[in-house]
C-alpha cells in the first residue's frame, strides 16, 4: 500500500474540526486542517464590523459549554493565550415593570430571586448540578450505555419534556417561567416540541457549575488557542482552501468534514450509498437568525440593574410571549415582538471597545432563508427594556440569514444550530446509523454540529468523530 500524504485531513476549522484534529494529532497521527476562508474558526471569529476600535463576535459570543466541555477543558488552551472572563451573572431576563429573573453563578442566589419558586428551583438544580460531573460526558455524546444510568435517566426524563410542559409543572412565578423560556429558546424551535427542555437544563447547569465564560479578546481567541495547540503538536493548517471536490485533497486514510450535510453531499455524495444519500437529503434545517452588532456611545441603559451586570440578556417578556414568537418564526412568519438574545461583552472585556464606549451583539429567530429586515423589531425590543438605547448607537452592522450562510456555509438558511434540534434529530443527526460520524464511504467522516451532541462550542462532535477514526484505523495510532 502506498504511503498517504497525511493520516487524516479535517475539512473545516470550527471548534469541532479543531477538536477532532487535536485528538488525532495527540494520538500520533499526522493531520492537516483545511479552511475555505482566509481565517480559521468557523463560528468562532471576531472582527471590526462597525467602527475602528470596536471588536464584534461574528457568530458565537458567550460560551456556556466551552469551559464545561469534558474535552476542551482538558486541553492546555490557557498556555496558548486563552483567558476566560466569568461574569457573576450569567444571564438576566427582564420584564416590562423593571423586574427580572436572574441566573447567578450561585444556585442559592438564583433561587432566592424566584419568590414562590425558590425552594423548588433549588431542589431541581441542586440534584442536577451535583450529578453533572458524572453525566456530562454522557449527555454530550451519541447514544450509548451511560456510566451512571440512574443519574442519566433522571436528567433524561426532564430533558425530553417540552419546555412549556416543564414550566407548567415546575414553575409558578413570572420570573422563573420567563428565565426558563429564554434558556429553552436557545433550542431554536417551538417550545412545545419534545426535548426543548434539554438545552435549557444544560445551559442552567453550566451557569451554576462553571459559569458562562467570555473569552478575552473575542471568540476568535478560542479558535486561535485551539489552532496554536494543534500546531504545537505538529499539525498543519491551510487557509484559503475551499473544498468543492474530494479530488482537491491530498491523499489520506481518513477525511473528517466539519461541514453541514448539504455541503457534504455536494463534495462527496457520489461516494455514498443511496440510502445514506437519501437520509442526508432529508436532513432538516431549523429557523435562521437575523443578527445585529452595534458600536455604542455608552452602556445599554437597562431599567433593571442586574441586566447591566449580565453577560447575556434574554429579551421577550413572559414565557407566553416567547413561546408565541418562536411558534410564529417556525411557521414561516416574522414576529412583531421577537425573542432577542443579547450579549454585552464590552461590559466585562475592555479590549472590545474604546474607553467609555461599548459594543452590543444580538439576534432573533426568523424563518429559514428569510431576508426580511428585523432591524426595527430587534431595536424595539431592546428599547422596551432599555429606554434610550437607540440614542447611544454610533454605528450598526446587520447580517440576515443569507449573510450568515455566506459567512459560514454550515449555517444553511441562517440556521446556526446546523440542523433542527428536534427529538428525531437529537440523536440521529445527520442520519440513523450505528455511528453518526461514519458515512457510508470508507474513510469519510462527518464531525460538525450536525452530529451528536449538536450545537455549542464544546468540541464534543469533533472529539467523538476522532475517536471513531482511531477505532476504525488502529494502525494509525502511534502513541
Amino acid at each position: 500500500m502506498s504511503k498517504k500524504d497525511f493520516d487524516a485531513i479535517v475539512v473545516g476549522s470550527g471548534p469541532n474540526g479543531l477538536a477532532a484534529a487535536i485528538e488525532l494529532q495527540r494520538n500520533g497521527l499526522q493531520v492537516l486542517v483545511v479552511e475555505g476562508k482566509s481565517t480559521i474558526g468557523g463560528g468562532l471569529r471576531t472582527a471590526g464590523l462597525t467602527l475602528p476600535g470596536f471588536q464584534h463576535d461574528i457568530c458565537s459570543a458567550i460560551h456556556p459549554l466551552c469551559a464545561a466541555s469534558p474535552y476542551l477543558s482538558t486541553l492546555p488552551l490557557h498556555d496558548h493565550g486563552l483567558e476566560y472572563l466569568f461574569p457573576e451573572i450569567a444571564a438576566a431576563h427582564p420584564f416590562d415593570d423593571g423586574q427580572a429573573g436572574v441566573l447567578h453563578r450561585s444556585l442559592e442566589k438564583t433561587a432566592q430571586g424566584l419568590g414562590a419558586d425558590a425552594k423548588h428551583y433549588f431542589k431541581i438544580f441542586q440534584h442536577l448540578v451535583e450529578a453533572w460531573p458524572g453525566i456530562a460526558a454522557d449527555v454530550l455524546a451519541p447514544l450509548h450505555v451511560p456510566a451512571k444510568p440512574m443519574q442519566m435517566a433522571a436528567f433524561g426524563l426532564k430533558a425530553m419534556q417540552p419546555a412549556t410542559f416543564f414550566a407548567k409543572h415546575n414553575f409558578k412565578t413570572r420570573e422563573a417561567r420567563g428565565l426558563w423560556a429564554g434558556m429553552t429558546a436557545h433550542s431554536i424551535q417551538p417550545l412545545e416540541n419534545l426535548s426543548t427542555s434539554a438545552i435549557g437544563l444544560v445551559l442552567m447547569i453550566a451557569g451554576h457549575s462553571k459559569g458562562w465564560p467570555i473569552p478575552r479578546g473575542g471568540s476568535v481567541s478560542i479558535s486561535n488557542a485551539l489552532s496554536s495547540y494543534f500546531q504545537s503538536l505538529g499539525g498543519q493548517v491551510q487557509t484559503d482552501f475551499m473544498v468543492t471536490s474530494l479530488s482537491q485533497l491530498p491523499s489520506a486514510e481518513a477525511v473528517l468534514f466539519d461541514i453541514a450535510p448539504r455541503q457534504l453531499l455536494s463534495i462527496a455524495g457520489h461516494k455514498f450509498s443511496n440510502i445514506y444519500k437519501w437520509q442526508l437529503e432529508k436532513y432538516k434545517y431549523g429557523m435562521g437568525i437575523y443578527k445585529m452588532d452595534w458600536a455604542l456611545d455608552g452602556e445599554i441603559p437597562f431599567k433593571n440593574e442586574s441586566c447591566k451586570d449580565a453577560a447575556t440578556v434574554h429579551l421577550g417578556g413572559t414565557l407566553e410571549e416567547i413561546a408565541h414568537s418562536e411558534r410564529q418564526a417556525a411557521s414561516g412568519k416574522h414576529p412583531e415582538k421577537p425573542f432577542v438574545l443579547l450579549a454585552q461583552q464590552s461590559a466585562f472585556d475592555r479590549t472590545r471597545a474604546p474607553e467609555g464606549k461599548h459594543t452590543a451583539w444580538a439576534y432573533c429567530h426568523v424563518p429559514n432563508g428569510s431576508t426580511r429586515s428585523m432591524e426595527n423589531a430587534i431595536e424595539d425590543q431592546i428599547e422596551r427594556f432599555a429606554p434610550g438605547f437607540r440614542a447611544r448607537i454610533l454605528k450598526k452592522n446587520i447580517m440576515d440569514t443569507a449573510a450568515m450562510e455566506s459567512h459560514n456555509p454550515n449555517y444553511v438558511g441562517g440556521d446556526i444550530n446546523a440542523g433542527l434540534l428536534n427529538l428525531s434529530q437529537l440523536f440521529t443527526r445527520p442520519a440513523l446509523r450505528y455511528s453518526p460520524y461514519k458515512t457510508s464511504a470508507k474513510g469519510l467522516y462527518i464531525c460538525s454540529a450536525s452530529t451528536p451532541p449538536g450545537p455549542g462550542v464544546h468540541g464534543m462532535c469533533g472529539y467523538h468523530a476522532a475517536r471513531r477514526v482511531l477505532k476504525d484505523f488502529p494502525h494509525l495510532k502511534k502513541i
